[in-house]
């Protein structure tokens, strides 16, 4: 007997008639609901993820403004200390000014007082040269007793009239 080939298939399709179908569709469902299961896990899964990274980025946002603080807190501080030596070493130059500024004060008041007393000896002994000048020109007739006097006297009116002009 010949077979037709027609017949043979048909056969085989008879046997498969509804399964390849019903497995197609199967398939096809079990990847659409792998697609969304993906789709789903995705973005429900990956929530969780983005507010723990923003937790941790804020974390360390924190501990980075808190070092930054602690920072400058000590820089403050070493600016602090800085500015008091800055100003205790200020306080000793003016002390030391002021010291300098009372010794000059007192070398030129002993400078004053000394040019004084060296021009009220200039003057006494500039009239006491007058005085022997003019004693030397008197006669050698006068008592030397008469000369004495007369030299001190001289010497005490030259003496007072400089004291005299130094007052004024």
């Amino acid at each position: 007997m010949i077979s037709h080939p027609s017949s043979e298939t048909g056969t085989d399709i008879r046997r498969m008639g509804p399964q390849p179908i019903a497995l197609a569709s199967a398939v096809l469902a079990l990847l659409v609901a792998g697609g969304v299961a993906v789709a789903l896990w995705r973005s429900y899964g990956s929530a969780p993820a983005e507010p723990e990274r923003s937790s941790v980025q804020a974390r360390q946002l924190q501990a980075r403004a808190t070092q930054a603080s602690e920072q400058l807190v000590e820089k403050t501080k070493g600016l602090e200390v800085t500015q008091q030596e800055s100003i205790d070493q200020l306080q000793m130059v003016q002390d030391q000014l002021q010291t300098a500024r009372r010794l000059l004060a007192s070398q030129q008041a002993d400078t004053k007082r000394l040019s004084e007393q060296v021009t009220n000896l200039t003057e006494a002994v500039d009239g006491l040269r007058q005085s022997f000048a003019s004693a030397r020109s008197e006669p050698a007739s006068l008592p030397a007793h008469n000369r004495t006097e007369r030299t001190r006297a001289h010497a005490m009116d030259a003496a007072h009239h400089r004291r005299s002009k130094a007052r004024s």
